[in-house]
């Protein structure tokens, strides 16, 4: 079983409009309507490699109501708890506008929900992937993935953790088998401006130190680099491309790096999966296709080959 959490899913109301004017009625050049939330993300990329999974969190309203309706469309398992006060949220994202964002509160959950969920994630068992990913709703406990992470203990739950700051360094002794901060997120664990690549495998192993098994570090337009429990580290530049939309794109590395790894135990493979996936979404207007994604791995492949020749 494969599943991903997303504790505050959300519509994204994602909108061009030209010319803004700030004070006066701004009519959109094109607009898209998509599900969003990181574990949402993580979900759909598996689904377009061809992983089955389930998305599992909380959604209330009618806007809960259509992010299940949309990813069910999209061949998505679903098993999120309905909430029945509030309504989960509409983030309005203006690509035009330097990436200006409005997001939306979301509802209160209650905690009784949170156990409900608590009680769906016992089913986990050896060999089963969880993916915890994203920011938790203010009424939710601040500790939450170390609860999760703790009742899990000892299952043999292979877990991937995509967080920031305290929700990541309180998994840590919990040895989840990879996190995934970019390289600010990285510095700002430590206190530190992280300037070069040495600097970044430097502190992705003391990420190491304090528990975590594997070390994804994403950089942007610099690339990625991976410090695995083997003791191997993996460097790679950015894929050549035009940048899109930078939306999911760290959550589509999550993914590929994952699929990768299931397909061969190769870290190596799911490194460049991982860097596939992110560049292949942030090439695309949406998060990427599996024939997106094994195009920009082929150029991965052929770029550290002729490196290395």
């Amino acid at each position: 079983m494969i599943c991903t959490v997303t504790f505050n899913p959300s519509l994204d109301y994602i909108v061009d409009v030209e010319n803004f004017r700030l004070g006066f009625t701004n009519r959109t050049s094109s607009e898209q309507i998509l599900p969003g939330g990181k574990g949402i993300n993580v979900s759909i990329v598996l689904r377009n490699l061809g992983i089955s999974n389930t998305a599992l969190g909380f959604a209330a309203g009618f806007t809960g109501e259509e992010i299940i309706r949309r990813i069910q469309d999209m061949g998505i398992d679903s098993d999120f708890i309905p909430v029945e006060e509030g309504l989960s949220r509409i983030n309005l994202k203006l690509r035009s506008i330097d990436g200006t964002e409005i997001n939306g509160a979301g509802p209160e959950i209650a905690p009784d929900k949170v156990e409900e969920l608590m009680k769906k994630l016992d089913r986990l068992g050896k060999g089963d992937v969880l993916f915890l990913a994203g920011s938790i709703p203010a009424s939710m406990p601040d500790n939450m993935y170390e609860k999760i992470m703790k009742r899990l203990s000892g299952r043999g739950v292979v877990t991937v953790v995509d967080a920031t700051r305290e929700l990541l360094v309180k998994v840590l002794k919990y040895h989840p088998f990879l996190v995934k901060p970019n390289h600010h997120e990285l510095g700002d664990i430590f206190g530190v401006k992280l300037h070069t690549g040495e600097d970044v495998i430097f502190y992705g192993k003391k990420l190491q130190e304090m528990g975590a098994r594997n070390v994804l570090i994403s950089m942007a337009g610099d690339g990625a680099v991976l410090v695995t429990e083997e003791g191997a580290v993996y460097q790679s530049p950015a894929p050549k491309g035009k940048l899109v939309n930078a939306v999911g794109a760290g959550d589509s590395m999550v993914a590929g790096f994952m699929v990768g790894w299931m397909e061969k135990q190769d870290y190596r493979h799911a490194f460049y999966m991982g860097i596939a996936a992110g560049s292949a979404s942030a090439f695309s207007e949406n998060l990427a296709t599996q024939e997106a994604i094994e195009e920009v791995y082929r150029q991965v492949v052929d770029c550290r080959k002729n490196e290395n020749s």
